[in-house]
């Protein structure tokens, strides 16, 4: 019989990384493939295949993508009391296959449906890889940082791929394909897990290892019936943006009470500080998503209509470009920005974490600004340089990448044990209101129909000059006021 790892025996690796984080990077990097994928295509395909007009399509995209990231913080809390994250991750593999080969057989049809399941899938996939590379680290263990770092690294490979090819099958060859192409990545990915999870040990298995097996499974099945029950009422509101806002206004208050709940029913005083510090991070991060999260809809609209195709000596789709080139810098700088903290760190200098998430901030207005400068280098036809906009997404990238890796790793570090699930869901979650304010700007700036591509070119560009402003006020907020939330953080760095 083979031995079961301990999880002394994982947390005591030595060199840089544990070997598992390769492996739970590479399960990532599959569902980051198919993720990606389909976010890029969204907005597209609703406008090009559905005939929805640019500000229905920005909102649908908002509704979407919120739902996705609000079902991971329901699926953290079902992972932490319920199922672990090892099962709670191979039944949302397992949903979202099902939804992309639904969209791949019948993507004009079933589209809603497809989508529907992926959401609940995605939901119970998505923050139980994060947390589980935050338990392969010792709670003092200071390489927790750098493992983030090779994990966000790592994954975007996967939303480089994804992005490109789902649009460019989609585009050049039929939707069929394209969303095929997810399925069989989320196959890949579900796979990798199936064979390296012997390697975790303990960790993500079920916190009901202790009950009965038979009050144990009738737990996990009463889960994975409701997930089944919820898909007709999730495919309305999906449906209906109208529906998606009150659910999320819902959610959202019932999160806040559970927070402040499971905050003040800890009676360490500095771990209730440290709650509240990782709080204030969550709600950065909401800002910076709102913002940034253009990339999906107004963005994509934007290069779809108002852009040429020749970027340096080469000539490239500019939905290609919009939904790769994020991946693609965060594959070139990510090792390089922690190279660059680390010669800070020994020099002494190394600004905290909040100043980092305030710099973050002032490099996306930065590239906002950017975006705005466009309209300045269109023809008469309102098409616009491609250079100019890969600029700003390399700008946008290094503005994420003060925020990203440590963002997650300072939640894990924040937050006990017993609640990594519910923090990290809470993360995303604040990316789910985020992702929904993103589709509500995105339709504010495409509210006129029918427009000439130059009017839309104005409109959109005076949206992303607004936005710009709004970041440069966060990140300026946040240097000012660092000091205090380094005090809630404790000893926390």
């Amino acid at each position: 019989m083979e031995k079961t790892v301990s999880i002394e025996e994982i947390q005591n690796f030595e060199g840089k990384y544990p070997k598992q984080l390769w492996h739970l990077s590479l399960v990532e990097m599959w569902e980051r493939f198919c993720f990606y994928g389909m976010r890029g295509v969204l907005a597209f395909f609703m406008v090009d295949q559905l005939g929805l007009s640019d500000q229905k399509s920005n909102l649908q995209y908002g509704a979407i993508q919120a739902f996705v990231y609000a079902f991971t913080f329901i699926g953290g809390i079902f992972a932490d009391k319920i199922l672990g994250f090892r099962k709670s991750l191979f039944w949302g593999g397992s949903l979202m296959i099902i939804g992309n080969l639904v969209l791949a057989f019948s993507p004009h049809d079933l589209f809603y449906v497809g989508i529907t399941l992926s959401i609940i899938g995605t939901g119970f996939f998505k923050p139980n890889v994060s947390s589980m590379v935050g338990e392969l680290y010792h709670e003092k263990d200071n390489r927790r940082d750098a493992g983030y770092g090779l994990f966000y690294a790592g994954i975007n490979v996967g939303g480089l791929l994804g992005g490109a090819m789902c649009i460019y099958l989609g585009k050049y060859y039929n939707w069929h394909l394209c969303f095929l192409s997810a399925a069989l990545v989320m196959m890949f990915g579900l796979g990798t897990f199936i064979f390296t999870k012997k390697y975790l040990g303990p960790i993500g298995n079920s916190p009901l290892l202790h009950l009965k097996k038979s009050k144990q499974q009738l737990s996990e099945i009463a889960v994975y019936a409701g997930s089944i029950v919820c898909i007709p009422l999730i495919y309305i509101m999906v449906k209906n943006t109208a529906f998606t806002d009150y659910f999320m206004y819902t959610i959202g208050i019932i999160a806040m009470i559970y927070f402040l709940y499971e905050t003040f029913s800890i009676k360490d005083k500095t771990a209730q500080y440290k709650l509240l510090a990782a709080f204030v991070f969550i709600f950065c991060y909401f800002i910076f998503m709102a913002i940034s999260e253009q990339s999906g809809g107004s963005l994509s609209l934007f290069a779809k209509d108002n852009l040429d195709h020749k970027i340096l000596f080469l000539n490239m789709d500019p939905n290609v470009v919009n939904n790769s080139a994020n991946s693609f810098f965060v594959i070139v700088f990510s090792p390089i920005v922690g190279i660059l903290w680390l010669g800070l760190y020994k020099r002494k200098i190394e600004p905290n974490t909040v100043v980092k998430f305030g710099i973050g901030f002032l490099l996306l207005a930065l590239s906002f600004y950017v975006f705005y400068a466009t309209r300045f280098f269109a023809n008469a036809q309102g098409i616009s340089s491609l250079n100019v906009f890969t600029f700003a997404y390399l700008l946008l990238t290094l503005g994420e990448l003060c925020l990203g890796p440590i963002g997650m790793s300072i939640i894990t570090k924040l937050s006990p044990k017993k609640m990594f699930g519910m923090m990290m869901g809470l993360w995303f979650l604040s990316s789910a209101f985020g992702q929904l304010a993103a589709g509500k700007l995105g339709a504010e700036m495409s509210s006129i129909d029918h427009a000439s591509l130059t009017t839309k070119l104005m409109a959109y560009t005076e949206g992303y000059k607004a936005l710009a402003l709004y970041s440069l006020i966060a990140g300026l907020a946040l240097i000012i006021f660092s000091q205090l939330v380094r005090r809630l953080m404790q000893e926390v760095r």
